[in-house]
């Protein structure tokens, strides 16, 4: 069932990538593994997937020790992270997704763990998303360059949910607008839902979960 799934995912990346002249290289995908156990992980991680992303640090912790040694493979944390988890999240994800504030960004470094990470930028009025503001995104690149163990690939951004993967496309090229001005090469951008629109309009990552593995169960 995975190994369908999966191979129906990477003909929609390869479709978009093409009718955008796009290499499918070019586009990272990553599965997205919220609620799901670990023996979702192992078998994805069987099937060629190495990049995984999950949004809560205490959930993912119990995971990763289940996990064991899995080479090659690298934890993105993609949910909103409070300064006082830092040094969890730093110990057991290798790529922070959404760093939005400076305070943050120190928090990070002061672990002295080499760490990738991503800019979470809010481009919704809704107050449930988080992320920095497009007005002080700069002023927090400035910031990410003096910290000695970060480094800095890029912008993330969440839109609002809609059934309609268009009404996401403005949000896309905003980010992708903001990453130009900053001199930032990577963009995680776009679902299972809007993966196409996402990578016509530049994103090198994708966040899949609910083409992968279904939907996932309620707490």
């Amino acid at each position: 069932m995975l190994r369908e799934k999966l191979e129906q995912v990477e003909t929609r990346i390869a479709n978009a990538a093409s009718r955008s002249g796009r290499r499918r290289s070019d586009i990272t995908l990553l599965a997205v593994t919220k609620k799901f156990p670990a023996s979702v992980m192992r078998e994805a991680y069987d099937l060629g997937l190495r990049e995984f992303g999950d949004n809560y640090v205490q959930e993912f912790e119990a995971k990763r020790g289940e996990l064991g040694r899995r080479p090659g493979a690298r934890f993105h944390l993609i949910g909103h992270l409070q300064s006082n988890k830092a040094k969890k999240a730093a110990e057991i994800f290798d790529v922070i997704q959404t760093v939005d504030s400076v305070k943050l960004a120190h928090r990070l470094d002061e672990t002295e763990r080499p760490l990738d990470v991503m800019l979470e930028v809010k481009l919704s009025e809704e107050t449930a998303k988080a992320g920095t503001n497009p007005g002080e995104l700069a002023a927090l690149v400035e910031a990410i360059k003096t910290c000695t163990h970060l480094r800095l690939l890029g912008l993330m951004t969440m839109p609002p949910w809609s059934e309609d993967p268009e009404q996401s496309r403005p949000y896309f090229a905003r980010l992708r607008a903001l990453a130009e001005q900053n001199r930032l090469a990577q963009l995680s951008m776009g679902m299972s839902h809007d993966l196409e629109v996402a990578i016509e309009e530049g994103a090198t990552m994708v966040r899949v979960g609910t083409a992968l593995f279904g939907p996932r169960r309620k707490d």
